[in-house]
């Protein structure tokens, strides 16, 4: 199994400019991992990384945006996969990190278990690409190809748990700030992408 921090480490280190949407037990790891980056936490409103991160992929085609879901979060919203792939966002990759519970609330075992399939569910909804890894080493190989081929693409992570969850480390800065810095972020680098 993965673990959740190596794996967003080796993000970091090939993100480039992307936008990212850290939720639940992804959030203080990225915080501490990539505190400058363009990113805004999906905290406090379980399941709606997807559809947040669909949201900057429309505003901001010129970037790339990473979705750091969860499995537990992402089944309380499986309608967003279908409404994701019929947007068809060119600049998004989704990743799914699955760990089988909802970790940020207990660790109760989400419906299904590990044996659910969000490969299949995101091809069956209409993702360009979607494919499942365990492995860093496969995941360090794959991940150039995946932050530039044309999404939707979903990655299911099999991951253990986080060291960190929002409950454990603090919710950080709230939404609507995070939010306004990121659009002010944007803006300042559209400008200047204008004025060259």
């Amino acid at each position: 199994m993965l673990k959740p921090e190596a794996v967003l480490r080796a993000i970091a280190a090939v993100r480039g400019d992307a936008v990212c949407v850290p939720t639940m037990t992804t959030a203080p790891a990225w915080r501490e991992i990539a505190p400058g980056d363009l990113s805004v936490a999906c905290v406090g409103f379980m399941g709606g990384a997807s559809a947040l991160g669909l949201g900057l992929a429309l505003a901001c085609p010129e970037r790339r945006v990473l979705v750091f879901d969860g499995d537990g979060s992402l089944l309380m919203q499986l309608g967003s996969l279908a409404t994701i792939a019929a947007a068809a966002p060119r600049n998004l990759t989704h990743f799914v990190f699955k760990n089988g519970v909802y970790h940020t609330s207990g660790g109760q075992e989400i419906p299904g278990g590990l044996r659910v399939d969000f490969v299949a569910m995101a091809r069956g909804a209409g993702y360009r690409d979607a494919c499942a890894i365990a492995d860093l080493d496969e995941l360090r190989r794959r991940l150039s190809a995946l932050l530039s081929a044309e999404g939707p693409i979903l990655v299911e992570l099999l991951t253990g748990l986080a060291e960190t969850t929002p409950m454990t480390a603090g919710l950080g800065a709230p939404f609507h700030e995070q939010a306004e810095a990121l659009r002010r972020r944007l803006a300042a680098a559209r400008a200047e992408a204008v004025a060259r």
